[in-house]
């Protein structure tokens, strides 16, 4: 058996959350240039080396940051009257991984944690994501 104190790679831990809005695309023709509503499912996924106890981050904590930066400001909210930018699950993911990278670089004191993805489905069937790699990649 390994001994998990002495397990040194970095680790990779995904917590899953949900929450309802309505929004509408600006400058869009089709049928989403309406008031329309979704339940959107919110992936945080970050990295680290587990701690002694085998631990990267807790997912109490996670859920903690998610619920305090996004689902409590965004849950059952008209997204227009909220964000800066056009609402389309391009522009929100984003916002989000920027949002709750910066909670997470003011609250990780000990070992060090990175938010790795942040992934954004609209519908079953579609998503948009934000990997680290990107979000601080320069532009083109």
């Amino acid at each position: 058996m390994t001994d998990v104190s002495s397990f040194s790679k970095r680790v990779s831990v995904t917590k899953i959350f949900t929450f309802d809005s309505a929004h509408r695309l600006d400058d869009y023709v089709g049928k989403c240039a309406n008031l329309h509503g979704h339940t959107y499912r919110l992936e945080v996924e970050m990295k680290g080396v587990p701690d002694y106890r085998g631990i990267v981050v807790d997912f109490g904590d996670i859920k903690q940051i998610v619920n305090e930066e996004i689902i409590s400001k965004y849950d059952h909210q008209f997204l227009n009257e909220l964000l800066p930018f056009n609402t389309t699950a391009e522009n929100m993911v984003g916002h989000f991984f920027e949002i709750i990278d910066n909670r997470l670089q003011k609250t990780t004191d000990t070992e060090p944690v990175e938010l790795q993805r942040v992934r954004l489905w609209e519908t079953p069937t579609s998503y948009a994501e934000m990997v680290r790699e990107d979000f601080y990649s320069e532009s083109k």
